[in-house]
């Protein structure tokens, strides 16, 4: 995903989720729902994540310098893996918090007119913002079933925004359902049990994007397919004999580092072999334009 395209999922769903937050909390307070709080503390936490995704997309514009040659692609990882964070405890656990007080000491749920009003009308909302998401997914991930792809993709923005409109769907169904039978039995332990399904969706989400930012934010090599390119790039080039080793780095969303220890064609004097190398580099840039940076180390041995 381009840095634009990035910017702009990322605002639509700023946008959407302020608007959701500040209805949800005249819902709760007039209602006394715990599952509405619930649902109006998810739809702030996603407002804030959202800012931090921004600033992380803006981090990796950033040139590269002295102390960060490489830039600052990864910047990216880390706000992502503050935003699993942020909806793991901000979110999720107090939401289990919440709907375990309610379960223990259940109180009746008013009115839950607006609330059924504002939920069905939120969950429009990020019904059409997650289908926009999946859509993206489904465009990207070519041949690859859909879980596994989410898996392996770098675009660690995609995911997390995916993941929480995945949680947002979630929650606002278990907050409809438990409003409802909260009302029609006038058992609050109902309402607990909506607020406490919404923090179990919350926590098992954040776990998953934490799980998978992670990897990227470590180190993470780069798509399979790229190796099928560099391999091809080798065999298509008369003065490259064979690929003795490859190693590739995801810096980054579309930024790639390679090196590669390649044995050359024998008889080469050292002005020949360093245009080989450059011409090898070039042919890779253009076959794949992510890698950023290649490094080339002639050898005879693996």
């Amino acid at each position: 995903m381009s840095a634009g395209e990035s910017t702009g999922e990322i605002i639509k769903s700023l946008v959407v989720n302020v608007l959701i937050a500040v209805a949800k909390g005249v819902a709760a307070a007039i209602s006394g729902s715990g599952a509405m709080l619930a649902e109006t503390l998810h739809s702030f936490a996603d407002c804030a994540n959202q800012l931090l995704l921004l600033r992380g997309v803006k981090q990796t514009k950033r040139p590269a310098d002295k102390e960060h040659p490489f830039g600052y692609g990864r910047s990216l990882y880390f706000y992502s893996f503050i935003v699993a964070l942020l909806l793991f405890f901000g979110g999720g656990v107090f939401s289990i918090h919440e709907g375990i007080e309610k379960v223990r000491a259940p109180t009746p749920v008013e009115s839950i007119t607006l609330s059924l009003v504002i939920l069905g009308f939120s969950l429009v909302l990020e019904g059409w913002s997650l289908l926009g998401n999946v859509r993206e997914v489904n465009r990207r991930r070519g041949e690859m079933k859909f879980v596994p792809y989410l898996k392996h993709t770098k675009d660690s923005d995609l995911m997390v925004v995916l993941g929480e409109n995945t949680a947002a769907v979630l929650g606002l169904l278990f907050a409809l359902a438990a409003l409802v039978a909260a009302r029609l039995t006038n058992d609050g332990r109902w309402d607990g049990a909506g607020s406490l399904a919404i923090g179990l969706v919350l926590v098992g989400v954040a776990t998953f994007l934490a799980r998978e930012v992670k990897s990227l934010l470590v180190g993470e090599a780069a798509d399979p397919a790229l190796h099928a390119i560099l391999e091809k790039c080798a065999l298509d080039d008369p003065d490259v004999d064979r690929v003795l080793n490859v190693l590739t780095l995801q810096q980054g969303p579309g930024e790639i580092l390679v090196a590669m220890k390649l044995e050359m064609r024998g008889g080469m004097v050292t002005d020949e072999l360093v245009e080989a190398i450059n011409r090898f580099e070039r042919a890779v840039k253009a076959a794949a334009p992510e890698v950023k940076w290649s490094f080339i180390e002639p050898d005879n041995a693996a």
